[in-house]
């Protein structure tokens, strides 16, 4: 039987996953947006979010919530002490300042093109790190400009 579903505003989506979080070890998300190519492709991969138990760390993808409300899945590029750099495998330009009280889940798998990869994996692991250190290479690299 195929699960059942549903496409809600991004807000009430967002709360109903945060409940879910502290309800259970790990929630999916469909991946929705491009900032994540070429690992996650927009509708088409899933990120399974569970609570945040240990210090983040570079090359973690996590979900955060922006000062101005909106939520964001990206990897973690540096952490300098109190603050953390975070950039889209997409993306050349880092978001730099994220407080670490604006991270709300970090992902531990993902179904991508339909088979489910954690970590260890060699395609999770290159994009956790040689991925991260090619960003001024990635519009070449991805075949277009970003």
């Amino acid at each position: 039987m195929e699960p059942d579903l549903r496409i809600l505003p991004a807000e009430r989506a967002m709360e109903r996953i945060l409940d879910l979080l502290g309800e259970t070890e790990s929630v999916p998300l469909v991946i929705s947006g491009t900032s994540m190519e070429p690992f996650l492709i927009h509708h088409r991969d899933t990120v399974y979010l569970s609570r945040i138990h240990s210090a983040p760390r570079a090359g973690d993808m996590v979900l955060y919530r922006r000062d101005g409300g909106r939520y964001i899945l990206h990897r973690i590029l540096k952490v300098q002490g109190d603050t953390l750099d975070l950039l889209g495998d997409r993306q050349v330009n880092p978001e730099p300042g994220i407080r670490r009280d604006q991270l709300l889940a970090v992902v531990t798998a993902v179904r991508r093109n339909g088979k489910l990869m954690k970590p260890g994996h060699p395609v999770w692991e290159f994009y956790r790190g040689p991925w991260r250190w090619l960003r001024l290479l990635r519009p070449w690299l991805i075949g277009g400009h970003l």
